[in-house]
């Protein structure tokens, strides 16, 4: 499913990736630990084709997508992953149902079908009774499930998930650990999550550990 092989990645003087070789398989949920500053991020940013490698590839069933530019690669972010950050990054002006929308709008749907889709999704995360409320008049957990939504819009098939869980209470973890499992059962994802969780990457199928920016533990290469 994705495959990065040899990520390099410099900011100045600081190389952040020291040459990442790493491959998820179709339905994994695989979560990439490792202390601040160790570079999770910046890979999850380069996997997720929000920023681009010094050197090295990202494939996705094959296809280099490091070598896409523009609208093309904005279209195929859009399509093909969803991402869920640690502080939701909800638009504050609009209501639930219409931050969910959005992605689907800028794919091209119309309202009324992005609107259908939309409340399908906050039906399967028990957020329906919430749908015209805005980010601020919804819990820590609500907002989390309605950034999951957003990412689910277009249906895509990669889940990439910065830190979900760091800014929920231990219930509203619980909630969002066993949500990404019934995505991966329900719709078939693939989810790779940035944590310091123990509890969370513990549950994973596969932890891959990131220290200075190299890989140093769990099973970084697996054949595709």
């Amino acid at each position: 499913m994705i495959e990065v092989k040899g990520v390099r990645k410099s900011f100045g003087d600081l190389e952040v990736l020291k040459g990442i070789d790493l491959v998820i398989g179709s339905g994994e949920i695989v979560s990439v630990v490792g202390a601040s500053g160790a570079g999770k991020t910046t890979l999850l940013q380069i996997m997720g084709t929000l920023d681009k490698p010094c050197s090295g590839s990202v494939s996705y069933s094959g296809s280099d997508v490091t070598s896409i530019r523009g609208r093309q690669l904005a279209a195929f972010r859009n399509s093909n992953i969803g991402f869920v950050f640690q502080f939701h990054q909800l638009l504050p002006e609009f209501t639930a149902i219409e931050n969910i929308c959005i992605p689907a709008l800028i794919a091209g749907l119309s309202f009324r079908q992005a609107e259908k889709r939309a409340g399908e999704l906050l039906g399967f995360l028990n957020l329906k009774d919430r749908a015209d409320h805005k980010p601020s008049e919804l819990s820590g957990g609500e907002q989390q499930r309605t950034a999951v939504a957003r990412a689910l819009i277009n249906s895509p098939s990669v889940i990439l998930a910065d830190e979900p869980s760091g800014n929920l209470d231990s219930a509203n973890k619980d909630e969002l650990h066993k949500l990404f499992f019934k995505l991966r059962e329900e719709m078939g994802q693939t989810i790779v999550i940035v944590t310091h969780d123990r509890h969370l990457a513990g549950l994973s199928d596969r932890i891959v550990e990131i220290r200075d920016g190299v890989i140093t533990g769990g099973e970084p290469l697996t054949p595709a």
